[in-house]
């Protein structure tokens, strides 16, 4: 499994987490309603702040998680695209290198 699909499993567990938790608390804000803890108004607006938060907070949370799973990967010694493309591009080099040099002895 590569690092973009794990990450976007991640994110997509993340974003099933939050509409879970969106569900419910639009569930638990209509009990209330119905029993007068709260107003439909009062309800909404909970929801909604909710919501927005989430939506506010996401971006970040991306950001730091991609960050974190960056850092994960790094440790265990796992490298980068750019190393490896890096290296694709060297080894290429050097085989080119060594096919002109047999090139020469024939």
């Amino acid at each position: 499994m590569d690092n973009n699909s794990l990450i976007q499993q991640l994110m997509m567990l993340g974003v099933g987490t939050t509409s879970l938790v969106a569900e419910k608390i639009k569930e638990v804000s209509e009990e209330w309603v119905k029993t007068g803890k709260l107003d439909a108004n009062q309800a909404s607006a909970l929801v909604d702040d909710f919501l927005q938060q989430v939506k506010t907070d996401q971006s970040g949370m991306e950001e730091q998680f991609q960050r974190q799973v960056r850092n994960i990967l790094q440790d265990l010694g796992v490298p980068r695209q750019s190393e490896m493309d890096e290296l694709r591009g060297r080894l290429d080099r050097l085989e080119r290198q060594l096919r002109d040099m047999e090139n020469r002895r024939w």
